[in-house]
């Protein structure tokens, strides 16, 4: 078997795009790329990425992701027709030459065979991620915030301090100036009145964003809202602000004529976790993070 690995061209593209449909068609709500929604994609997240050729024919691919959530292998995708172990071994290995840092992690789902095929790669399980999703069936009561604090949809203006109250409530630059326009172009029916916020001393400080969940919506002719990014600011937490703007966020969606309201969080958030249990979420879906730490290879 005589394998190139080679970086990524425009003129694999259509190669690219039937690779990924065919080795993820059985995955968790899998939507198929076409080649112009692979294309945006590769640019938003300034992927790297290689390919392996194998008699003039793409039979794998491996794309790198430096992003918020750090260094990350965003896909490893090798057809079931090639010598898929080997390929994939060697196409990995190539791959963590890009890493920048110390660490790199990939997400697989929690239960799958592929978690063991990693951990022999060196990757080792560290955390994972929630898919939930809950039912909207009727409007519900508001949990009870403070009485000086003001639940309010976001205002046209507004953006600055939407802004920063999401990054100051993350720690790190989540969103950026401009992201509210963005979600207008991907949704026409988007605007400020789909922010909610809590509002106290004239400053925001407690923000969840509700939208459609577009491409969910168009693929399995759903009815689903999205909830997120979701941010309070430390000082203001354990105020029942996320759990406030989180209801007022599910009885907006389900007057906008959804039927369900879905989100991520991460398994080791408990309290999110507790939080959106309470208010009726399920885990729909379960990945795993497997981490190396490139720094101890020898």
């Amino acid at each position: 078997m005589t394998v190139q690995i080679r970086s990524f061209t425009d003129e694999d593209m259509s190669s690219l795009v039937k690779l990924l449909n065919e080795t993820n068609r059985e995955s968790y709500e899998f939507i198929p790329f076409d080649e112009e929604k692979l294309r945006s994609q590769i640019r938003e997240w300034n992927l790297k990425i290689l390919v392996a050729e194998e008699k003039g024919g793409i039979i794998g691919s491996v794309a790198y992701n430096n992003g918020h959530w750090g260094e990350e292998i965003e896909w490893l995708a090798v057809s079931e027709n090639s010598n898929r172990k080997l390929v994939e071994k060697v196409m990995v290995r190539e791959i963590e030459k890009h890493v920048k840092g110390e660490t790199v992690f990939t997400v697989v789902d929690a239960g799958s065979p592929k978690i063991k095929e990693w951990a022999e790669r060196g990757y080792k399980p560290e955390g994972g991620l929630y898919h939930m999703v809950a039912k909207l069936d009727g409007l519900k009561p508001l949990p009870k915030v403070p009485e000086d604090v003001i639940i309010r949809s976001l205002k046209p203006g507004e953006e600055k301090e939407f802004v920063e109250a999401v990054n100051a409530g993350f720690g790190w630059e989540r969103v950026k100036l401009g992201i509210i326009q963005k979600r207008k172009s991907e949704c026409p029916s988007f605007s400020e009145e789909w922010i909610h916020l809590a509002e106290l001393d004239s400053k925001i400080v407690s923000v969840v964003v509700s939208r459609p969940d577009v491409k969910y919506n168009k693929f399995f002719s759903g009815k689903r809202g999205y909830l997120g990014p979701a941010a309070t600011l430390p000082e203001h937490r354990g105020k029942n602000l996320a759990s406030a703007l989180t209801r007022r966020a599910m009885n907006f969606l389900f007057e906008k004529g959804m039927d369900s309201a879905a989100l991520y969080t991460t398994e080791q958030n408990i309290p999110s976790v507790t939080l959106l249990r309470k208010l009726g979420f399920k885990i729909g879906h379960h990945w795993k993070f497997m981490r190396k730490n490139l720094s101890q290879q020898c």
